[in-house]
């Protein structure tokens, strides 16, 4: 039993708990963009804030001197300090009943980095394109706060979850978005001010994700779907079905793989495969003859090798495959990928390779559509600084046939609100300079919601922040998949129309990227120039460089004379110009909308389009094409024409 003394003792533990209990609740808290490194808004007031008990007094303090004081209201404060001048390292302190001290902290310039897997895409995924770039890539005042990825639909989040301020250095740049930090380092080289991004962008994530409740009211078929799963239950047994179903489907076709059950497994050197298809590649299945496998496919190739190589570390490169896969070098498990578009580079341990033949092995798991080897892609053993191709003939073999996996009914990245909530409204406080914006493939198909939802979005992110017409510049889509011979319609072409006419939104910018797309691939690697063209509009749009020529031609006006279409372009700096060889990739119309190329002629700030196909021309089109490879306009500063529509009477039904 407990006596009179134990009694006062647990009286007494428990009256200090209660006493921790509650300084805990009343100290003072900082959200995590207000931490060590952080690079804050110069030249502008910018708001300190945080969290406390009630009724208490706030003081801010940078380098020693109180620039502020404020009162908690409801357990949150928020104080107003400042401008300050660019520059640091400064050292911030908030004061209440305790004290909490941020180092390292400079004034600079902030930009919000957002969109989908283009701009989340890193530097490390764009290695091969720019081997030595992350050499040079120390850059102590060019920062990046990685805001962490997730999604909620309850309410606005008022902090994150996780996240730091990262200084560029040549080791920590290879998690950057790769587009952001060309943007952010052509900024600071040329200004000579810290540059901060706050990196919030989601792969996948269409334009509807990143808008709030308020927003998505005239857009009840969005905001249906994201209050559905503000029901914490609902959500839960749908992902949970969701991951169930998925497992299940992985786990039978992995019983039923022939591959597998091998011995030895197929994924083995010493496999007798005398007996198996050959297919080329790279190169889909589907093209040799089986138009319907879906499933798991057993590739293996023989690579010979020299002396010298044997016991050297390797790295197996296979493009891009689609849709999964896991590869094997001499029966040793080298890597794997889950998806389809990430590229393939896979670490060949030392010790694995030896002299003569060497033998690739590659599980592909199908679960939908096309299936193989992605082609135009590196696909080599590399040893030290020879590379071994692997193109050609593979042999093959099915390891088990399945249905299609079922989609998932819950798919983060594809659900409206959801960003907003968790990765967009904890930065309402900060001030910043502007936002780099990469995002629309996901909506391509849907360009006539897209031509509305894309500027109520720009206008909702800016009510948001609270501070006027921010400088929102964004990236038109890249050209993408394969052309075409003829004009022909596009959803690509439409979605960058649709993005085009979003530049009737105050202060915004757009970048064209037709130019530096991959056919076969959604994720080209040429960030540099689309992080140095937005660098270029945001001298002009944000720092106020008014003389110098920031965007390619844009359509002006058209005009119809006789036979002919006049079309006028604004942004023609030094004038207009055709790219390597004859101007191309303009295509007009009559009435009945049957599209022709055209006869294009520059004269001066104009092009004339004629066809004797169309007699009577009434509309055009510029680089409509998912892919518009013919497009060559410029202009004499070597920045790309926008692609566009226009029609006499305005109307394209």
């Amino acid at each position: 039993m407990m006596n009179a003394i134990d009694g006062r003792r647990m009286a007494a533990v428990a009256m200090v708990g209660m006493l921790l209990a509650c300084n805990a609740l009343a100290d003072v808290r900082l959200p995590r963009l207000l931490s060590d490194g952080a690079i804050l808004q110069r030249d502008v007031p910018v708001t300190i804030w945080g969290w406390a008990d009630r009724n208490e007094r706030v003081q801010v303090f940078l380098d020693g001197k109180r620039v502020g004081v404020g009162e908690v209201n409801d357990g949150a404060w928020m104080i107003e300090v400042g401008p300050f001048p660019a520059g640091g390292p400064h050292r911030l302190l908030v004061a209440g009943r305790n004290r909490v001290a941020v180092e390292d902290i400079w004034f600079g310039d902030v930009w919000v980095a957002g969109g989908q897997s283009n701009m989340e895409l890193t530097m490390e995924r764009v290695a091969t394109r720019f081997p030595d770039i992350a050499d040079g890539a120390n850059f102590p005042l060019v920062r990046e706060f990685d805001v962490p990825r997730g999604s909620r639909f309850d309410a606005p989040a008022d902090d994150f979850d996780g996240g730091e301020w990262k200084v560029t250095t040549p080791e920590s740049v290879l998690t950057s978005s790769a587009v952001a930090y060309f943007f952010a380092r052509d900024l600071h080289v040329r200004y000579d001010v810290p540059i901060g991004i706050i990196s919030s962008n989601y792969g996948g994530s269409g334009a509807e994700a990143w808008m709030s409740e308020a927003a998505l009211e005239d857009y009840p078929h969005y905001l249906d779907v994201a209050l559905r799963y503000r029901d914490e239950a609902v959500l839960q047994a749908v992902t949970d079905a969701d991951a169930a179903a998925e497992k299940a489907w992985h786990a039978s076709l992995a019983d039923r793989d022939a591959g597998f059950a091998a011995d030895p497994p197929w994924s083995g050197d010493a496999v007798d495969d005398a007996d198996w298809s050959t297919i080329a590649m790279p190169g889909y299945w589907e093209e040799a003859g089986e138009p319907t496998l879906d499933g798991a496919v057993w590739l293996r190739k023989t690579v010979s090798l020299p002396a010298d190589a044997a016991g050297e570390a390797g790295r197996l490169r296979l493009g891009r495959i689609d849709d999964a896969d896991t590869a094997w070098v001499n029966g040793v498990e080298v890597g794997n990928v889950t998806y389809k578009w990430p590229p393939r580079i896979y670490p060949v341990p030392e010790g694995v390779l030896r002299a003569g033949d060497n033998v690739v092995a590659v599980r592909v798991v199908d679960i939908g559509g096309e299936g193989g080897f992605v082609g135009d892609k590196d696909y080599t053993l590399d040893v030290g600084a020879t590379s071994y191709s692997l193109e050609g003939d593979w042999k093959w073999h099915i390891g088990a046939r399945s249905e299609p996996l079922p989609p998932a009914e819950f798919v983060p990245w594809r659900q409206p609100l959801g960003f907003y909530n968790a990765m967009l409204a904890p930065l309402r406080l900060m001030k910043i300079k502007g936002v780099i914006w990469y995002q629309g493939e996901t909506n391509v198909g849907r360009a006539g919601e897209y031509v509305d939802l894309f500027p109520a979005m720009i206008l909702d992110w800016r009510r948001l922040w609270r501070q006027g017409d921010v400088p929102f510049l964004f990236v038109q889509l890249a050209n993408y998949l394969e052309t075409v011979a003829e004009p022909a319609d596009s959803a690509w072409a439409e979605l960058r129309e649709a993005q085009r006419r979003a530049l009737r939104v105050p202060n915004t910018a757009m970048v064209v990227t037709i130019d530096v797309g991959e056919w076969n691939d959604i994720h080209p690697l040429d960030k540099e120039t689309v992080g140095g063209r937005l660098a270029l509009a945001a001298r002009k749009l944000a720092y106020g460089e008014e003389d110098i020529v920031a965007s390619g031609p844009r359509f002006l006006a058209l005009q119809k004379r006789g036979p002919r279409l006049v079309v006028e372009f604004e942004s023609v700096g030094g004038g207009l110009i055709a790219r390597d060889g004859a101007l191309s990739g303009f295509a007009i119309a009559g009435e009945d909308g049957r599209y022709a190329w055209a006869e294009a002629v520059i004269k001066g700030d104009t092009v004339e389009l004629s066809s004797d196909a169309v007699p009577d021309p009434t509309r055009v089109r510029y680089a409509w094409a998912d892919n518009p490879d013919t497009a060559n306009l410029y202009n004499d500063e070597g920045l790309p024409a926008s692609p566009f529509q226009a029609s006499i009477t305005g109307r394209f039904d």
